[in-house]
């Protein structure tokens, strides 16, 4: 039976602290390229040769900027790097942060500092654009921006994810979320829109960055215990320290539950470090190490009639007298054929799960040639290993990945205007051999023959420019440009076997070469302190996943090396208005346009797998809304809503019923997975005096609109309204050991509402020459009322 353990994985952690030099840390940076923070030591005293002063910031008022109310900062992008920061390094930084023009938003820890923070979720909620569903593990997300990854089957895809700098998106494009444990950050930056000049490859959607708390603002150590409803249970030790040259933070965790679904409990573990020591006044190097375990079990996704009659899968023990609406998956008696018979069973019964380990170590060097100019040097290894028998079959295999950029950042003038200048380059890849092998009946997810083997090489290399120009104190201009080749090689060999188990063999080899080039172009004019105005046009592009190559339309392995880069050119036209320090709101309307769009969906097939495909043209249009208002003290309200509407504009769908196919024009239909509609508001009161202070609460409202989940606008997902409940109280303590208390408490889904976290896109099939969706199960349920509470004590 599954134990859980107090402080299993952290103490072990905590007793070698003491060896751990402190170290200066970093701030993000983007995708694939590495910043760093300016830590302010002291510089010896001896004589240097004079440098030239940086550019002083040209004011955009005539009145001194006012705070921006809210913590979730949606007004970020709405100044020039010039205007903000005195140094090449700042600068460059900022370009991972909020980068002058884009559609961005930072939400600062404060936002989820007095409540349970399980998964990445538990942040993203308070951005406008993005969207969440539950993946293939406890803390397994797939993330969207406007949309991006809701035609995807699992993991994150289309925007890229970095932290503190470091790429977490590997070469493939591939990111998952199961190492992110929201305890260890500081703030996350949201970046919305094509943004490939700046990201490179995948970031159609845009980017996110997760900066990790400094150690000079943990200034000590940091233990938190949270738990509740389902087993759950997360214990966490932050500590952190700057002295001198040095600045490091480390965070670990072990958080264990039992789950919610049948077949779901989990036990993972992770580590993150981030040190830098800056050796010289102008040379700086930084160290990045994160490590995640993770151990789950994992429930067979269901149709919507069996979430209808059992969303959470209870009762599925014995799979010849389950309850009704458990979802069974057809396991090869022989291992390697249904020629020996099959059995049905539940994912309890076959041990279903994932038991995978992420590794990612990374290190840069910064040198400031003088204060106006910062060569960045970066590299990163990263390796995905993983063991994953979700259903029929079992994909196994070892994804280590290298990525290595360089650039320069120069600030100073050009015909007298004030201009950030910005070129680099860079190199990654990714070499890996992936097996998928049958699961066989009799539980532990036992494994039969090979079904196949995936040998892939991803490769990417290119270089990215980008000049930000100062026109007047009030306009500012940016423009960027980013080119990129893909080569993508992989021989895929399928095994099938006769009724005496003697294989046979079918190989398939890719060798794909893809270019793509991506300009963008913004304006920012800020009108006076109350008003900012914002224009962009920006392009992205995406290339195929090698394994994407190799999935026919049945569900089988074959050729479907045709596939082609997706791009999207996208217009955001917006306005960030904050008329006094009580108010802040933000809109932003825009349209993008894709070609050869590539979409995944569901089907039945030997595999359990997906397939992939481009539809030539479809049309993504929305708007973005956010605003804080304080309106009486310790009141306050902020909302995050979205609206998307997304459609196929050209794209003919063929359907075979037996020897016959079907042809059906999917122009103006919806494409799949996109809710229309979705909003979080929250509305909280805090004391700040007295006896009180430091109490306070919030109610939390989460509304997602229903949405299809096909191609033929057949079958939809419903929606829903949650309603959470949160009190909770900090104070500080007046000792020489503690700092401060924190302690909550919250109820998530007051009301109980059944409803779907997670439905992935399903394909449609002809049923006795009428179209119809295929009975694939694609639906997790969401969590039911569950009561969870924490606690946090600061230590000096």
């Amino acid at each position: 039976m599954f134990r859980r353990h107090a402080l299993g994985g952290v103490s072990v952690v905590a007793l070698q602290l003491v060896l751990l030099p402190p170290a200066t840390v970093a701030s993000a940076q983007s995708v694939r390229e590495l910043p760093s923070v300016t830590v302010d030591a002291p510089r010896p005293a001896a004589p240097r040769a004079a440098r030239k002063p940086a550019a002083q910031p040209i004011s955009v008022s005539a009145r001194a900027p006012k705070p921006v109310a809210s913590a979730a900062n949606i007004s970020g992008q709405g100044q020039a790097a010039s205007g903000r920061l005195a140094g090449a390094s700042a600068a460059r930084d900022q370009l991972s942060q909020s980068p002058s023009g884009q559609t961005a938003t930072t939400i600062d820890r404060s936002r989820f500092d007095d409540r349970p923070a399980f998964s990445v979720g538990d942040i993203l909620r308070e951005s406008p654009g993005v969207s969440v569903k539950q993946g293939n593990g406890p803390r397994d997300l797939g993330i969207s921006i406007r949309g991006s990854n809701a035609r995807n089957g699992f993991g994150i895809r289309n925007i890229v994810l970095f932290e503190d700098g470091f790429p977490v998106t590997q070469p493939d494009g591939l990111s998952r979320s199961d190492l992110i444990d929201p305890h260890a950050y500081g703030a996350v930056d949201v970046i919305r829109g094509p943004s490939s000049a700046l990201y490179g490859n995948y970031a159609t959607g845009g980017a996110i960055n997760f900066r990790t708390r400094p150690g000079g603002s943990i200034d000590g150590a940091e233990i938190g215990s949270e738990g509740g409803s389902f087993g759950y249970l997360s214990n966490y030790l932050a500590f952190g320290k700057k002295v001198g040259n040095f600045e490091g933070s480390l965070f670990t965790s072990d958080v264990r539950g039992d789950g919610y679904l049948g077949n779901s409990w989990f036990n993972t573990q992770t580590v993150n470090f981030l040190g830098t020591v800056k050796v010289t006044p102008d040379d700086r190097f930084t160290v990045k190490i994160i490590n995640n375990d993770l151990t789950t079990r994992l429930p067979v996704r269901y149709t919507l009639s069996n979430y209808y009659l059992n969303p959470y899968q209870q009762g599925c023990t014995n799979g010849k007298s389950f309850a009704a609406g458990c979802q069974t998956v057809g396991l090869n008696k022989n291992g390697f054929n249904t020629l020996g018979g099959v059995d049905t069973e539940t994912a309890l019964q076959a041990g279903l799960g994932r038991n995978d380990r992420r590794t990612i170590v990374g290190g840069r060097w910064e040198h400031d040639f003088d204060n106006n100019t910062t060569w960045r040097n970066q590299f990163v290894f990263d390796d995905r290993n993983i063991s994953q028998p979700t259903g029929s079959t079992s994909a196994i295999g070892d994804y280590p990945s290298y990525n290595y950029m360089s650039d320069i950042t120069r600030r100073g003038e050009i015909f007298g205007l004030e201009s950030t200048a910005f070129f680099g380059a860079f190199y990654n890849t990714l070499t890996a051999s992936g097996d998928t092998r049958f699961v066989v009946p009799g539980g532990n997810a036992a494994l039969g023959r090979l079904s196949g083997n995936t040998w892939s090489e991803t490769t990417n290399y290119g270089f990215r420019a980008r000049e930000e120009l100062k026109l007047t104190a009030a306009l500012t201009a940016v423009a960027g440009l980013g080119w990129e080749r893909t080569h993508l090689r992989g021989v895929n060999t399928a095994y099938s076997y006769n009724a005496t188990g003697i294989a046979t063999t079918s190989i398939t080899t890719a060798d794909r070469q893809f270019d793509n080039l991506a300009p963008e172009l913004a304006l920012l004019y800020k009108v006076n302190s109350d008003w900012l105005l914002r224009a962009r046009v920006a392009t992205g592009y995406g290339t195929p996943q090698a394994s994407n190559l190799f999935v026919l339309p049945t569900g089988a392995f074959g050729n479907n090396t045709q596939l082609k880069s997706q791009t999207n050119l996208g217009y955001d036209v917006g306005f960030d208005w904050t008329p006094n320090r009580t108010v802040t709101v933000s809109a932003t309307g825009f349209y993008e346009f894709f070609r050869n769009e590539i979409v995944t969906q569901a089907v039945t097939g030997p595999l359990n797998s997906s397939y992939t495909f481009n539809a030539p043209r479809s049309e993504h249009r929305g708007v973005e809304l956010a605003a804080d208002w304080r309106f009486l003290p310790g009141w306050r309200f902020t909302a995050a809503y979205t609206y998307l509407d997304q459609t196929y504009t050209d794209y003919t769908e063929n359907l075979a019923s037996g020897s016959t196919l079907f042809s059906f024009n999917r122009a103006g239909n919806k494409i799949p997975g996109i809710s229309p509609n979705e909003l979080t508001a929250r509305l909280g009161y805090d004391h700040d005096s007295g006896r009180l202070a430091g109490l306070g609460g919030f109610v939390e409202v989460q509304w997602k609109d229903s949405f299809y989940m096909d191609n033929g606008n057949l079958q939809k997902a419903p929606g829903y309204e949650l309603v959470n409940l949160n009190v909770h109280y900090k104070t500080e303590l007046a000792s020489e050991t503690f700092k401060s208390l924190n302690v909550f408490f919250e109820v998530r889904n007051v009301f109980d509402r059944t409803y779907i976290a997670s439905a992935n896109n399903l394909q449609n099939a002809m049923k006795s020459g009428v179209q119809d969706v295929a009975t694939t199960g694609t639906i997790y349920a969401g969590s039911p009322r569950a009561f969870l509470a924490g606690m946090k004590v600061a230590f000096r």
